[in-house]
C-alpha cells in the first residue's frame, strides 16, 4: 500500500531542509574568541607603572592580545577563516582593572589619617562635595572621618568609583 500523497509532500520537504542545512550549515569552524583553553595563550596587558593597573582601562576591562597555537583554525572578527602560526594575534581578551586617574594610594591615606577630619582626602581623590561635607560636619564628628579612613587605605572608595552610590541605594 502506497503512502498517502501529504506525507511523500512532507517528506520531501523534510529531505530538503536536511539536505540544505547540510550544505549551508555550521561548517566546524569556530570563531577565534570561542577557542578552549589550550589552544592559545594570551600575553599579559601592558601595565601603566604610574597606577599599576593595565593601559587603557574602560568599563573596568583592559584588552590583552591573544595568539592562537600554531596550526589552529578558526574565524576572526571579519568572518574569515585563517590558520595560525602562534605569531599572529587573533583575539583580545578582556581583563579585569580598575579605573584610576592616576592619584597616589600613599598620599590618600596620609591625607585620610592626617586631614580626614577637614575632608583634604575627599578633595584631593576628586570629591569636593563629599570633602566640603566633612569640612562642615569635621569629619562627621570623627566617627565618619574614621569609617572614611578604613575606606580609603583598603581601596574601596577610589577616584571615579561608584561605591557611594552602592552604599547609598
Amino acid at each position: 500500500m502506497a503512502l498517502p500523497r501529504p506525507v511523500w509532500a512532507v517528506t520531501g520537504v523534510l529531505w530538503w531542509v536536511c539536505a540544505f542545512h547540510y550544505v549551508s550549515g555550521d561548517d566546524g569552524i569556530v570563531k577565534c574568541d570561542e577557542l578552549r583553553l589550550g589552544q592559545f595563550i594570551c600575553a599579559d596587558p601592558e601595565i601603566n607603572p604610574v597606577t599599576q593597573e593595565p593601559v587603557n582601562c574602560s568599563n573596568y576591562t583592559a584588552d590583552a592580545p591573544c595568539f592562537p597555537a600554531p596550526n589552529i583554525t578558526c574565524k576572526v572578527y571579519g568572518g574569515n577563516v585563517t590558520t595560525f602560526t602562534g605569531k599572529e594575534i587573533g583575539f583580545y581578551r578582556p581583563f579585569p582593572c580598575r579605573n584610576v586617574n592616576g592619584y597616589s594610594y600613599k598620599v590618600a591615606v596620609a591625607l585620610s589619617l592626617f586631614l580626614g577630619w577637614l575632608g583634604a582626602d575627599r578633595f584631593y581623590l576628586g570629591y569636593p562635595a563629599l570633602g566640603m561635607l566633612k569640612f562642615c560636619t569635621v569629619g562627621f564628628c570623627g566617627i565618619g572621618s574614621l569609617l572614611d579612613f578604613i575606606l580609603v587605605s583598603m581601596q574601596h572608595f577610589h577616584c571615579g568609583s561608584n561605591i557611594l552610590a552602592k552604599i547609598i541605594l
